[in-house]
């Protein structure tokens, strides 16, 4: 048995996420449909994250075992070829040690939200942006997000469907930045809940737009409603992960 880790770059606008079921195609059942047409198996992918229905990304790692034999470089090409026409491909494979977990060796995750912060709506990158017309006040929203970093419950900023154990996490570091008409939001920590990115930026924008959010206020409530709207899935991407054996 040899163990493969996987970098995968996907548009997520026509997935259902990462979780394959039967509701329609995803990143994992398209690459478990893949590997099979390469070699008759049908492997158990784990991510390092499990991203929504129309989150992309620019560097999700996976891994999957195979019973087989092959460098890493044919695997690569030969699922990719299969992959022709998918929004999904494999951009880098290696073979690892048995002990490697895409989702349990992993020491950091990050992620971008990308906001198009102007009057005209996005042609070219529509399902890849929140498009935002209002001018947003980016000194507000950074102010608001240095109070985000930091060992907290977050509660107010998990989905009400999120079955973590714990509400309670460590987020690293939340920068705001302007470039041009595009408005970033880059998020680092070792683990994330569910939706967690999303309702963080969907509150920032609303403070950004002028609207009375006290991030401490927020945090106390210990309630999703007392912070703002879930921000668009089509704006959020899955940057990379970090492992202690990275380079």
């Amino acid at each position: 048995m040899t163990r493969y880790k996987i970098t995968i770059e996907y548009d997520g606008t026509n997935l259902i996420g990462w979780q394959q079921n039967r509701q329609g195609p995803s990143v994992q059942s398209l690459l478990c449909d893949a590997i099979e047409k390469f070699c008759g198996a049908r492997p158990d992918i784990v991510a390092a994250g499990r991203t929504d229905a129309g989150v992309h990304a620019i560097a999700m790692t996976a891994h999957f075992d195979l019973d087989i034999t092959t460098d890493a470089n044919t695997v690569m090409r030969a699922v990719n070829f299969y992959l022709t026409n998918s929004p999904v491909v494999i951009t880098d494979c290696e073979i690892v040690p048995d002990d490697f977990n895409a989702r349990f060796s992993c020491i950091a995750r990050h992620y971008k939200y990308i906001v198009l912060n102007r009057g005209a709506a996005p042609v070219l990158e529509k399902n890849r942006v929140w498009w935002v017309p209002r001018r947003l006040n980016v000194s507000s929203m950074r102010r608001a997000a240095s109070k985000l970093v930091g060992h907290h419950d977050f509660t107010s900023f998990r989905a009400t469907q999120c079955q973590a154990k714990s509400p309670i996490k460590t987020l690293d570091s939340c920068t705001v930045s302007r470039r041009g008409d595009y408005v970033i939001f880059e998020f680092s920590a070792r683990s994330f809940l569910h939706h967690q990115v999303r309702n963080m930026v969907g509150t920032l924008v609303e403070i950004g737009l002028g609207k009375p959010y006290d991030i401490d206020e927020i945090f106390a409530a210990h309630n999703r409603s007392a912070a703002g709207p879930t921000a668009p899935a089509s704006g959020l991407y899955f940057i990379r992960a970090d492992y202690a054996t990275d380079d």
